[in-house]
């Protein structure tokens, strides 16, 4: 393979963020994003990766150098002069079941301009976390991949002059017609459709354009429906939960990461909620396991309970 042509391209902005869980006395300040979480664990499996991106001048320089230190690819992250990071605060209640959101810095959106002149990805995700890729952005990454998943969270968001979170399905649905594979939270898909029944949720997304449909359903697994058929995924238990962040990007990384290996869907599924199950395990990005273990994790509901 080229050197320039990566398995996994995810845009999207990285993010500062202040996790708050009730087991710690103060919050922990983490390197966050949709786009930090699908390439580190895209790396753990053994893929190449690239991230597009853009942070301010409040970017912390370290995570810069960890980041290129695992093999991740950022020579077309933005450094934008003058602009602050987006930037989350996330508060858990005392069982990690619920959380608040608050949006405590947001960054410029990604432009064209932003993007490279050429660019060449096996499967590109699309990972905005507060509405700052546009359409005529995706357009682009369009021609760039033959492969384009996304994750409309980011798409789905509102915020009020306080940064708190709300939910919107105000999504421009004709971006999805450009998608191959769609992922999102049972709630998202439910506000992206309208539709509370997730069968009817995930026609109407197919309808749209996405072949390949994943609604995530947290400690129940997920549903993954694909080539006229749905499954359901269980989850992998952990060992503990420590923070529940990130879970779904993972899930997503390592799900893209195996079918650009031309992994069945299924599996990919499977090594998608092995993965989830270890990073929420340790405090936002700082956990991931290794490749042996997440791929231990994926066999045993593969074999166990998918195949049989």
């Amino acid at each position: 393979m080229e050197k320039d042509i990566f398995d996994i391209g995810v845009v999207g902005h990285f993010a500062i963020d202040y996790i708050s869980l009730p087991s710690a006395i103060k919050p922990s300040k983490i390197l966050g994003g949709a786009v930090a979480y699908v390439s580190l664990v895209t790396r753990i499996l053994g893929g190449t990766v690239s991230v597009i991106s853009k942070v301010g001048l409040d970017f912390p320089k370290n995570w810069f150098s960890k980041l290129q230190q695992k093999g991740i690819d950022l020579s077309c992250v933005t450094l934008a002069q003058g602009e602050q990071t987006t930037s989350y605060v996330l508060k858990y209640n005392k069982d990690l079941s619920c959380r608040t959101l608050k949006l405590k810095n947001q960054g410029s959106q990604v432009t064209l301009s932003d993007l490279p002149a050429s660019f060449n990805a096996k499967a590109i995700h699309i990972a905005p976390i507060a509405a700052e890729i546009p359409c005529e952005v995706i357009e682009r990454l369009k021609t760039f991949t033959h492969c384009l998943s996304i994750d409309p969270q980011g798409m789905t968001r509102r915020f009020d002059e306080n940064g708190n979170v709300t939910s919107s399905s105000k999504m421009d649905k004709k971006i999805l017609s450009l998608i191959n594979i769609y992922k999102s939270s049972l709630d998202e898909i439910t506000i992206l459709t309208g539709k509370t029944d997730v069968k009817q949720a995930i026609k109407v997304v197919h309808d749209l354009g996405p072949e390949t449909v994943i609604v995530t359903l947290g400690g129940k697994g997920s549903i993954l429906s694909a080539e006229g058929a749905q499954y359901a995924v269980p989850a992998c238990k952990p060992k503990h939960v420590v923070d529940p962040t990130g879970a779904g990007d993972v899930f997503i990384g390592a799900f893209l990461t195996e079918n650009t290996h031309k992994k069945d869907n299924l599996w990919c599924a499977c090594v998608g909620s092995a993965a989830a199950s270890l990073i929420v395990e340790g405090i936002g990005t700082s956990f991931f396991g290794n490749k042996e273990e997440i791929y231990r994790r994926a066999n045993s509901i593969y074999e166990k309970e998918i195949k049989h």
